[in-house]
């Protein structure tokens, strides 16, 4: 379906991609991996046709139906709904087509026009709509409000859920989480496993990229690499590929230590059971993820705070709301230096609120907030960001804060962050979002504070930076209370859950996993579970019968073709495992010493044909998927 060549990219004078070439399938889930400034969005904008190779081509079937999200939502003052049925372009031609039927009295053509309506399923078109800007997070009757009501983050998702409405064969998301809660992050989880298209999905968010992508592309060093099965896998088969470098494990061990820590103190309390044994999961993995992270360019840890007074901040039968109106009541909460805190909860629930409160930027209704005399905060809010100073660097912006410094000591801490060299000494205002959060991040820790509120701290950081983040946080001497939709660093870094739920804080007896479900059932106990609701058949019992009929014909008449696909198709996959085997032997130091010439040469010599053999097969796959879709289009 997507076919790369021997295609190198370029941006300016910055070579991002070289002689790179991959075939996606039709129906394949493909995750783009990479650090930031590796070519990921610009391989989409060439996909989009935005850009052009400066060598090689970008291969696709013609009419292709193509969804993307769109980076800037206009100024619209209609229904959030109109605005995410756009994505349905053809519905929209349908409807443009009946207003000007109705209006030139067409009788037949309005006909015509009605009966395709129906066969794309138009009447319930607004139903599906619906569905998913409530799945997005939004409130019942919130598709009814002008687009123009809602912040920039909440019309990122209006622009998400139009690209979800388009019914395309190729949907292309970049960072589609970054503006969503965890909720909505499990939902579009789940729709995108159902989605029938080829999907290429960038995502830093790696349970993501676990739970949808059959298959992962790394793009590094201006190559790309094309591993098989999801993240977990890559890391795996990354990992391996890197075994020269394992010296770097131990910037992982404190993390091990603690999560074997929190196994030994709470494996044996009931209460603490399921979070034990999820830790014990994540423990697995550990080693794993240090090997295909030991080239990250992130290097820093959490000074040791000045004081760590017990307690560090009380609440006592609180209350926190908005214009007298209490949100949450009840509360009791009481933070000591070493807790670890999630807090899960539905969107509106008051975890932000609740979160400021005990920053002490949210006044109280009712009750006690006692904070320690000697209590240092590190809060880390989204809105933090904007208020960078954008003409300063990030030198400067530490040289505020500790102006007696060395500037060579400040230097050095920067660099852990990815500031190094002259980065540290440019003005920050051009800096990408996840740069900006990196910045606030190395202020926040260079104060040493000694309770850290943390609300989505990932949101704009790379894979390798949440990685690195979720290290630091292990040897941080104080408390922490963090909101995230990354799952993974949720894992690695709390030791307790509370919900927050019914203006009520509880403490949750379960993990992430069971989280989610606890969220379904919700759901379907408030009648809200849309997301799983079959769509409205319009079509009577002859149509459906004739369509059937039609159906089974050209079934017929595209077997052997489809056959020979398939069989192209398995043939692929065994000589790319082959092949994966044969680079295992190959990455292998001792096969090089010199009594071992003889088997060198016979595994170089298989190599060579499996690849010849592969790029043939390939190019029979790609030739005789173009004739089945030019057949099937043909119909």
């Amino acid at each position: 379906m997507l076919n790369l060549v021997n295609l190198s990219l370029r941006r300016g004078r910055e070579l991002l991609l070289a002689d790179a070439s991959v075939t996606i399938r039709r129906g394949e889930r493909v995750g783009l991996v990479g650090a930031n400034g590796t070519g990921k969005s610009s391989l989409f904008a060439l996909i989009r046709g935005e850009l052009s190779p400066d060598q090689g081509s970008c291969e696709l079937p013609p009419g292709q139906v193509m969804a993307h999200v769109a980076q800037h939502t206009p100024d619209d003052s209609r229904p959030a709904l109109e605005l995410v049925l756009d994505g349905d372009r053809e519905l929209r031609e349908l409807e443009a087509g009946i207003a000007r039927a109705e209006q030139s009295g067409d009788g037949k053509r309005l006909g015509e026009l009605h009966g395709h309506l129906e066969q794309i399923g138009g009447y319930s078109a607004r139903a599906r709509a619906a569905q998913l800007i409530h799945g997005l997070g939004f409130a019942p009757g919130d598709e009814h409000r002008p687009v123009t009501d809602f912040s920039g983050g909440w019309r990122m998702r209006l622009n998400l859920g139009r690209a979800l409405m388009c019914r395309s064969d190729i949907l292309l998301l970049d960072e589609p989480t970054n503006h969503l809660d965890l909720d909505a992050v499990l939902w579009l989880q789940d729709w995108l496993r159902r989605y029938p298209g080829t999907l290429l999905l960038i995502s830093h968010d790696r349970d993501v990229l676990d739970a949808v992508c059959q298959r992962i592309l790394h793009l590094e060093q201006q190559r790309m690499e094309d591993y098989s099965g999801n993240y977990s896998d890559f890391e795996r088969q990354r990992a391996a590929r890197l075994r020269q470098q394992q010296s770097a494990y131990e910037k992982q061990q404190q993390e091990i230590a603690h999560m074997q820590d929190y196994v030994r103190r709470f494996r044996a309390q009931a209460t603490k059971a399921r979070q034990a044994q999820s830790r014990l999961k994540a423990l697995e993995r550990m080693e794993t993820i240090a090997a295909a992270h030991v080239d990250t360019p992130f290097r820093f840890g959490f000074r040791q705070p000045d004081a760590l007074p017990t307690p560090l901040l009380k609440l006592r039968d609180a209350a926190v709301g908005y214009d007298g109106k209490a949100l949450l009541s009840g509360l009791r909460l009481e933070l000591r230096p070493g807790d670890r805190i999630g807090l899960l909860g539905r969107n509106g629930a008051g975890k932000s609120t609740l979160l400021r409160l005990l920053a002490g930027d949210q006044t109280l209704l009712a009750g006690e907030r006692t904070p320690a005399q000697h209590l240092h905060l590190g809060y880390f809010a989204q809105h933090q960001l904007e208020q960078l100073d954008p003409k300063a660097s990030p030198l400067l912006h530490l040289q505020r804060l500790a102006p007696r410094a060395q500037e060579q000591d400040l230097r050095d801490y920067l660099g852990g962050y990815g500031f190094p060299g002259e980065m540290a000494t440019v003005p920050c205002e051009p800096f990408s979002g996840g740069e900006k959060a990196r910045l606030v991040l190395a202020m926040l820790v260079y104060q040493r504070p000694n309770l850290l509120l943390l609300d989505e701290p990932t949101n704009h950081l790379d894979l390798d930076m949440r990685q690195a983040l979720s290290v630091a946080l292990q040897d941080f001497a104080g408390a922490m209370v963090v909101i995230a939709h990354d799952r993974h660093l949720l894992r690695t870094t709390t030791d307790r859950l509370f919900l927050v739920s019914d203006g009520r804080l509880q403490d949750f007896d379960g993990d992430l996993d069971d989280y989610a479900r606890w969220l379904a059932d919700s759901r379907r106990a408030s009648g809200e579970d849309l997301a799983t609701k079959p769509e409205t058949d319009a079509e009577s019992a002859d149509e459906r019968k004739l369509r059937r009929q039609r159906s089974a014909q050209r079934r017929k008449e595209l077997a052997p073709l489809r056959k020979r696909v398939e069989q192209l198709e398995r043939e692929q996959q065994t000589l790319s495992e082959q092949q994966d085997a044969l680079n295992a032997q190959l990455a292998d130091p001792e096969l090089y010493d010199a009594g071992r010439s003889d088997e060198l040469q016979d595994l170089l010599q298989q190599q060579g044909q499996i690849t010849r053999r592969l790029e043939q097969v390939e190019e029979d796959w790609m030739s005789g998927m173009q004739q089945l879709e030019t057949a099937e289009n043909a119909d």
